[in-house]
């Protein structure tokens, strides 16, 4: 008898909730289709697959939970390069080539420039996401942040922001070695250490403050932001399924103690030994926290939470260098035919390791920028989706205000209408012929002809940072630390892999879980 009770229950709450869920989509559907003919025309909706009550078309995900993307691109076979899903109970459309994704980003940019309101995301800054540059809608206060910081994360090359990025990657590098040296000839977690040298190069750069690598405070700073940067590149029911919150108390829980602690880290360690020291009177900002602790002062806009997550955004930027340095020597150990070739361009500008690799040789240096420049085609994809702000249209379809558009970059990247092999690594593929040089050679002043490579000046469907009013402004940064982190070690070391079979990189992030795979380094012998 109890048993029928529980399963009349059962199916009765089932049967609440079903009915719910229909009530709440014709409502949505209705609502759309009332918003659609406000228009001076009605524009139909982009094709899909039919959702289910509740999950929507989360099923068909389900089957590629390692890698979405390739769901995505799989779809287009049925419906198209534009299409619409249902995830959960939101409204979806996901655009799978150029043409569409400029029409996105660039044609429709203002109408699309928002960003998904997931709670995973207003957990990660106390609470609110507008708090973060990455995870907000575009505001005049987002627009007033980036020009703030583009001075910092995007210097010219004359400029003496450029310089002194060279400087203190170099100097780091110095410091890494150190600890590098006392761990050869062993499997080691590389990846813990290279994420600290980032965050030094990052918080020397934008605060003028070096942690040591034992301070215990930095040591959890950069564990929890590198546990942030895979969190936020990891789908989750959660996103869209939101009455599924109670189950997940714990995991969010560890989010906010995650963000909470490195808030109050940069705040002790960062932030209340300059806010009291900033001189007005100089047109000399410093760095990047001093133009912070300006704009706090002399604009009524700018409140300190403002300055505090504005600084915790570019610091945890150093996760996305850590990350992408460690995939790349995860490659160059499966590699060693690219291996040899990066050593032979680095040897030759650095006399054979006799001085550092400094930003001024990058462009005298195609193979690695080649190469880690593969290493984005093959791993990278948008992190954050976009979401219409207002009503749009984009190939004749009608978007209604709150649809989540994903951007597949994934498909862009693997398709091989767009590149040659794509399944294959290889960097060349980035590198076109420059000017030849002729050259005598031995005593009878023969001429050899010397092919000189240069990296292709321009890949349309090659979109690693995005285009339009999103695109990632910490782009060079990311570029300068990963050249000189991947160029000195490689000017040192060789690189091999404990077991070349465990080292995995998933094809679509950048993110690599805090534990992923050893690697072993020998010093190199001249």
């Amino acid at each position: 008898m109890e048993k029928m009770f529980l399963a009349t229950l059962l199916f009765c709450v089932v049967v609440v909730i079903v009915s719910s869920y229909i009530t709440i989509l014709y409502r949505a559907k209705r609502k759309v289709s009332i918003t659609i003919r406000q228009s001076k025309q009605h524009y139909n909706q982009a094709p899909g697959p039919k959702p289910w009550p509740i999950i929507g078309n989360l099923d068909i995900l389900s089957h590629y939970q390692h890698n979405p993307f390739e769901g995505f691109t799989k779809l287009t076979r049925e419906y198209g390069d534009i299409y619409s899903l249902t995830l959960g109970h939101t409204r979806c459309l996901v655009v799978n080539n150029l043409d569409l994704i400029r029409e996105v980003l660039n044609q429709n940019g203002r109408f699309i420039s928002g960003r998904p309101d997931f709670l995973r995301y207003h957990k990660l800054f106390g609470g609110d996401r507008a708090n973060s540059l990455a995870l907000c809608d575009w505001s005049q206060l987002q627009q007033k942040r980036r020009n703030l910081a583009r001075r910092y994360c995007s210097p010219r090359e004359s400029s003496s922001n450029f310089i002194k990025i060279s400087d203190i990657g170099c100097q780091e590098m110095n410091e890494l070695v150190k600890e590098l040296d006392q761990r050869l000839e062993q499997a080691i977690d590389l990846k813990s250490l290279i994420l600290k040298a980032c965050a030094n190069m990052f918080s020397i750069y934008m605060c003028s403050q070096r942690f040591d690598y034992n301070d215990q405070d930095f040591q959890l700073m950069v564990k929890y932001f590198d546990e942030i940067f895979w969190e936020i590149n990891q789908g989750h029911p959660l996103d869209f399924l939101p009455w599924l919150q109670p189950f997940y108390q714990g995991h969010l829980r560890k989010i906010v103690n995650w963000s909470t602690t490195i808030r109050q880290i940069i705040l002790e360690r960062i932030i209340l030994g300059r806010e009291m020291n900033v001189d007005l009177d100089t047109d000399d900002d410093g760095d990047f926290t001093d133009a912070l602790l300006r704009s706090l002062r002399e604009d009524s806009e700018v409140s300190r939470n403002t300055i505090i997550f504005m600084l915790e955004d570019f610091l945890g930027g150093h996760s996305a260098v850590g990350n992408l340095v460690m995939i790349t020597l995860g490659y160059i150990a499966k590699n060693p035919s690219i291996a040899r070739q990066i050593q032979e361009e680095v040897d030759a500008i650095s006399s054979n390791g006799q001085r550092n690799i400094q930003l001024s040789d990058m462009s005298q240096m195609p193979y690695i920028m080649a190469t880690i420049f593969e290493v984005l085609r093959y791993s990278s994809s948008p992190i954050v989706p976009h979401v219409a702000t207002e009503d749009a249209l984009i190939a004749g379809f009608g978007v209604p205000k709150g649809t989540i558009v994903f951007i597949n970059n994934y498909k862009l990247n693997t398709s091989s209408e767009n590149w040659s092999k794509p399944e294959d690594f290889e960097p060349k593929r980035f590198l076109e012929e420059a000017n030849t040089k002729r050259c005598s050679i031995g005593s009878d002043s023969g001429i050899e002809t010397i092919k000189e490579m240069q990296l292709k000046k321009n890949i349309p469907h090659f979109l690693p940072f995005s285009i339009g009013k999103r695109t990632c402004i910490g782009q060079n940064l990311l570029r300068a630390y990963a050249f000189l982190l991947l160029t000195n070690i490689m000017g040192r070391y060789d690189v091999d892999g404990k077991n070349l079979t465990e080292i995995q990189m998933n094809p679509a992030t950048l993110a690599l879980p805090a534990k992923c795979f050893p690697l072993i380094l020998r010093r190199r012998s001249f």
